[in-house]
C-alpha cells in the first residue's frame, strides 16, 4: 500500500488535502521515453513528445521545466501547502513553453500538455484543467468517470463529425495524428476547463499511450477498487504494458479530500 505524496491547499476557510501518486514508463517498443510529468502543487502535468531522435524527449522536458519555473511549493510547519496560481499566468507560461521549444527544435518537435491546477474560484478550491493535444485529464467523482478534456486529434475531429463510431477510432490508422501541439504547427492555443473540487474527487492526467492501451471502462474498473493513487498509477501502467504498452505511458493521480 503506497500512500503517496500529501500536500494542503488552504485559503481563506476552505482547506484541500491532495494525495498524489505519479508514474513514467518506456513501454514495450519504443526505445526512448519522449514522455515527461510534472507534480509541483498547485499544478500537475503530463507531456508528451513529439518528433523522434530525441527530439520529442526534449520538447516534452522543455515544456515542463518552463510550467516548473514560476511554481514554487511553500511549506507550513514543514508540510507542503499549494500556493496559487491563475488562468493568464498559466496561459503565459504556456505560450512560453510554445517559444522555447520552437526555438530549441527549430519546429521540428513538439508536445502535448494535459493537466489541472488547484486555484480559487469565488473564494472556493476549483481544478482548472488544461489541454492542448491528445493527452487528457479525466475526473472519477461519486462512482462517476468523465473525461474532461477533449483531444486535438484527427480522429476526434471525425468521430465530431460522424464519420467513425468510437471502436473504430480505437484502431484508426491516423489515431495518433494530433492537430494542436506546441511547439510546432500553427495552433498551440490550450483549452481551459474549470470545475469545483469536491471531497472524494480523484483526477486522472495521462498520455495517450495509457489511453490507447486501457479502455474507459477498465480505467474505471481500477480508478474504483484501488484506495491509494499511487497502487491505481502502478496497476494502469501494468494494465497498458499487459495490452501491448505500444507507447510510452505516463500518468498522475490526484485525490482530494477535505480537513
Amino acid at each position: 500500500m503506497a500512500a503517496g505524496p500529501v500536500w494542503w491547499w488552504t485559503r481563506h476557510m476552505a482547506s484541500i488535502r491532495l494525495t498524489v501518486g505519479q508514474g513514467t514508463d518506456r513501454g514495450l517498443r519504443r526505445q526512448l521515453n519522449e514522455d515527461s510529468l510534472l507534480v509541483a502543487p498547485p499544478l500537475f502535468a503530463v507531456a508528451d513528445g513529439m518528433g523522434g531522435h530525441e527530439a520529442g524527449e526534449v520538447a516534452s522536458r522543455i515544456c515542463v521545466e518552463t510550467l516548473l519555473s514560476d511554481i514554487a511549493g511553500r511549506t507550513v510547519n514543514g508540510v507542503h501547502a499549494v500556493s496559487a496560481i491563475n488562468r493568464d499566468e498559466l496561459r503565459r507560461l504556456i505560450a512560453a513553453a510554445d517559444r522555447r521549444i520552437r526555438k530549441a527544435a527549430d519546429s521540428r518537435a513538439g508536445t502535448t500538455l494535459s493537466g489541472v491546477a488547484l486555484v480559487e474560484e469565488n473564494g472556493k478550491p476549483s481544478w482548472l484543467v488544461f489541454n492542448v493535444g491528445d493527452s487528457r485529464t479525466y475526473r472519477f467523482s461519486h462512482g462517476r468517470l468523465e473525461q474532461i478534456t477533449r483531444d486535438h486529434s484527427e480522429v476526434q475531429e471525425l468521430l465530431d463529425l460522424g464519420r467513425i463510431t468510437a471502436q473504430q477510432a480505437l484502431v484508426h490508422p491516423r489515431r495518433n495524428v494530433v492537430t494542436r501541439a506546441l511547439g510546432t504547427g500553427e495552433d498551440g492555443e490550450p483549452d481551459f476547463w474549470l470545475l469545483p473540487v469536491e471531497a472524494g474527487d480523484r483526477v486522472l492526467i495521462c498520455t495517450d499511450g495509457l489511453t490507447s492501451e486501457v479502455s474507459d471502462d477498465h480505467l474505471h474498473a481500477i480508478l474504483a477498487a484501488l484506495a491509494h493513487p499511487q497502487d491505481v498509477v502502478d496497476s494502469l501502467i501494468q494494465a497498458a504494458l499487459r495490452s501491448g504498452g505500444r507507447d510510452n505511458i505516463t500518468l498522475v493521480v490526484i485525490d482530494a479530500s477535505e480537513e
